[in-house]
């Protein structure tokens, strides 16, 4: 295991990407995570005299103090008076008109390595608006906080959405970097076009690396449990439970009103630029903290959790209303929700997703820039 300081991050190595932004104009992909030490990007850039025209915001802003799924509209940034344009709103991807003021993108995000955590989705929309209209991008590189693992079923292209745009598994253990040498080398992008990407790799990582995050990624990943346990929790989006939006341990607890089952109770509340109207919001819920999970069985064995939603499933007495629309899309198609509802196993569950996985360790290793997690170097 590796600390936190022995990791150089894209950012924090100026010297290698400034002399790619001289007497060129710069639009930012950024928000709260884009950090050097304790100094925004932004900051640091404008102090470097770097000329920037515009700056592209993702879900929760700019300044991530947007809630999950809050439309994010375009304006002045306050402190900065820098023009802030949403790509999370009317439109996901810049248009022609924010590309031709700008020469240069640069793209420097805290992703968490979850197929549903839109920051990757917003990404290929950049490289994309970067393709067709002959710009280049640059990905600072910053850790995957999962990037030690790689579980869960792939996504069929049929169900791709905003939550999920590649055929790719839940945690696909990719940094943004090597995500986007995927998108473009897999031809992903409209029209199989190509994006002139660099990427400025980090020093220090691999893929062993348990990092933890110095910024929250976003308002309901407050700690690392939270960001450890997303990737299963998540695809409880797509139930009627609640996981603790509202509360002080969002993504670390499951339930909802009426259980009979459980020892946690909770009561979500709407809490402005963190959780606006979450589910069964003044409602007292049932269910379960997970949080010690994290020490007692994730620590040692990394996998996507579905035993959870096996187990609230097999134990729900409105079977019919469990899963909701929104499910296939986290899940990636409907194949899990079949299973979970003929009642398999998680271990038959586990072998049907074991073809599709071994196809994706092939292309995923033609991309990685850095050492691979033990499961595959021993």
């Amino acid at each position: 295991m590796q600390l936190i300081g022995q990791v150089v991050t894209g950012a924090e190595q100026t010297k290698k990407y400034m002399p790619l932004l001289k007497q060129k104009r710069v639009a930012l992909v950024v928000n709260q995570t884009s950090v050097i030490g304790g100094t925004h990007l932004v900051d640091s850039l404008k102090k470097l005299k770097v000329d920037i025209r515009l700056i592209f915001a993702p879900e929760h802003g700019f300044r991530g103090n947007y809630g999950a799924g809050v439309e994010i509209k375009s304006g002045k940034d306050a402190k900065t008076g820098l023009t802030v344009i949403s790509l999370y709103g009317k439109n996901k991807k810049p248009l022609a008109a924010d590309m031709a003021k700008v020469d240069v993108v640069i793209f420097d995000i805290q992703d968490v390595g979850a197929r549903f955590y839109t920051y990757i989705s917003t990404l290929h929309y950049v490289m994309e608006a970067c393709a067709e209209h002959g710009k280049k991008l640059i990905v600072l590189d910053r850790p995957n906080p999962n990037g030690f693992y790689v579980d869960g079923p792939i996504l069929d292209t049929a169900f791709r959405s905003f939550v999920g745009m590649h055929p790719i598994p839940v945690v696909h253990g990719m940094t943004v970097g090597e995500y986007a040498q995927m998108i473009n080398g897999e031809q992903w992008l409209s029209g199989k076009k190509n994006c002139s990407l660099q990427v400025i790799a980090m020093k220090g990582y691999d893929h062993n690396t348990r990092y933890s995050l110095p910024v929250k990624p976003s308002p309901n990943l407050p700690n690392m449990n939270a960001i450890y346990l997303y990737p299963g929790l998540c695809l409880f989006e797509g139930t009627n439970y609640s996981m603790g939006r509202g509360t002080d341990k969002p993504f670390e607890c499951l339930g909802k009103p009426g259980l009979t089952h459980g020892n946690y109770t909770f009561t979500p509340k709407s809490i402005k630029g963190v959780a606006e109207n979450p589910p069964y919001a003044g409602k007292e819920c049932k269910g379960y903290l997970l949080s010690d999970y994290v020490q007692n069985v994730f620590a040692h064995k990394p996998l996507l959790n579905i035993g959870w939603l096996i187990d609230m499933y097999a134990q729900d007495t409105a079977k019919s209303s469990f899963f909701n629309d929104f499910f296939p899309l986290l899940a990636g198609g409907r194949q899990l929700q079949q299973q979970i509802e003929s009642g398999m196993s998680e271990s038959e569950i586990r072998k049907s997703w074991q073809p599709g996985l071994q196809s994706f360790y092939k292309i995923r290793m033609k991309y990685l820039l850095y050492k691979e997690f033990s499961m595959f170097t021993k």
